[in-house]
């Protein structure tokens, strides 16, 4: 990666810039508050492109060179259709849990790469299953992880997912927030068409 590039994740994710780390890019963090509500009638695809999209809206391109990057993801949990986001309380992160227990679900992540002259957003979908999850193991995991933080209640690096995901289709690392694989080759493509 070329180190003459100013590169900026938007995002208050912890885990986002965790991979970013460790892909060995140089980044600065710029922090967004949004209102994270998208039209009506979007496809769960689109809902999540829609709002990897809606993050920069908070960006002043104009205070930034111009051959800044700036990198926004949004991942949701959805279960036969129906879009799991962070829960609120104990109860709904439990709720959640033994929803998506004995079933399989896709996690969708709307990834953003963007300058002032060009935004290209593209999106990548993994399937996790899950074994039955016993109700003392959710409640457990509730209690001493708090993913009150997490779409869909869990995070897949942490014990519920090391005793209870039986099956991983696609990128693991979409699953803990970031499509690292895609996100490579999106920074691959605008260094090419847009920064040398």
């Amino acid at each position: 990666m070329n180190p003459q590039l100013k590169i900026f994740l938007v995002s208050k994710s912890p885990r986002r810039r965790q991979l970013l780390e460790e892909m060995g890019i140089c980044f600065e963090v710029l922090h967004t508050n949004i209102n994270e509500t998208y039209p009506k009638g979007l496809s769960p695809v689109e809902i999540a492109e829609y709002l990897s999209q809606l993050k920069l809206t908070s960006v002043n391109f104009s205070e930034y060179l111009e051959n800044a990057i700036f990198i926004s993801c949004d991942t949701i949990v959805v279960l036969n259709e129906i879009i799991m986001g962070k829960p609120k309380t104990e109860e709904e992160a439990v709720f959640m849990l033994q929803q998506l227990s004995g079933k399989t679900h896709q996690v969708i992540s709307g990834l953003t790469v963007a300058t002032a002259k060009e935004m290209t957003t593209q999106h990548c979908i993994t399937e996790v299953s899950f074994k039955n999850l016993l109700k003392k193991e959710i409640e457990y995991y509730v209690k001493h992880y708090q993913p009150y933080d997490k779409a869909g209640a869990y995070g897949i690096q942490e014990w519920i997912g090391l005793i209870g995901a039986t099956s991983i289709k696609g990128c693991f690392y979409n699953v803990m927030g970031l499509p690292t694989a895609l996100l490579w080759k999106m920074l691959d493509n605008f260094k090419i068409n847009n920064v040398n």
